[in-house]
Order: structure tokens, then C-alpha cells, then sequence
């Protein structure tokens, strides 16, 4: 396994990103290939603010060279987040985070959750023969368990 324990670093203050940024990392040892995991990663750290939008994320040969993994598989990765619009390329500059990222990836990530867990939880619940109500009143005991 590859770790990249370093935190990432701000372009504007040149300086180690906030206590709860995350770390980028790669475990080729996982089923995930490299270039998804990346993407994911930037994908997060844009998400969770370590970049802004209208901010330049780290280059290619940054993160390869800190990852010690092909620039263009790093390169795969990030063409991901071009397609998807969350980041574009300025001719000569380097890749920068595009307005509105965030709330596209907070609609992305808000189908993911449907399809991964409420589609899940709905189907597990007619096989119980649950009940809406029962599992409305199942939620609302995981929101006060996470509030003690």
C-alpha cells in the first residue's frame, strides 16, 4: 500500500490545509483502480473545501510525483472530474475547482445516497414487512443516537 501522509497544501496561503483536510492517498491493493481513487479524492477535498471553487488543485506531476504513480493515471483521474464539470483546465495555469462544483457534486452524491441506501433500506424493509411508519420511526432513532 502507498500512503501519502502529508496533508495537502493551500495554494493561496501556501500553507498545510485545515486540521480536518483530508489526505490523498492510493491502495492498489483495493479492487478500485488508481485513476478512480484519485478522482474520488480530489472530488472530496473540493467537496469538503481543502479547494475552493475558482482555485487551483494541485498538478498532475504534483500528485504523481507525491503518490510515486504514472502522471497519467493521475491524469485519467482528473480528466473524470473534467467530464464531469467540476474541474477545467486554464491553458498554461494548470487545473482550477468550477463554479458551482459543489452543488453539482452535492447532487451527485445525493442520487448516490438514494441508490445506495434508501432504494436498499425500502427493499430490505418489504421483505421484513415494515411499515413506512416503522421505518420513518427507525430513522428517527438513528438522528437522537447521533445527537447524544
Amino acid at each position: 500500500m502507498l500512503y501519502f501522509a502529508r496533508k495537502l497544501v493551500s495554494y493561496l496561503t501556501n500553507k498545510p490545509a485545515n486540521k480536518g483536510a483530508q489526505f490523498l492517498y492510493v491502495n492498489p491493493n483495493l479492487d478500485k483502480p488508481i485513476f478512480l481513487q484519485i478522482a474520488e479524492q480530489l472530488e472530496d477535498s473540493i467537496f469538503t473545501g481543502v479547494f475552493p471553487e475558482e482555485t487551483q488543485i494541485p498538478s498532475t506531476n504534483e500528485i504523481s510525483a507525491l503518490l510515486s504513480i504514472n502522471p497519467h493515471t493521475v491524469l485519467k483521474g482528473m480528466n473524470m472530474l473534467v467530464d464531469e464539470e467540476i474541474i477545467y483546465k486554464k491553458r498554461g495555469l494548470g487545473m482550477f475547482v468550477k463554479e458551482g462544483a459543489v452543488e453539482k457534486i452535492r447532487q451527485k452524491r445525493q442520487s448516490q445516497f438514494y441508490e445506495q441506501y434508501i432504494a436498499t433500506l425500502v427493499g430490505e424493509a418489504v421483505k421484513l414487512k415494515m411499515t413506512k411508519e416503522e421505518i420513518i420511526m427507525l430513522i428517527e432513532r438513528g438522528y437522537e443516537h447521533e445527537r447524544h
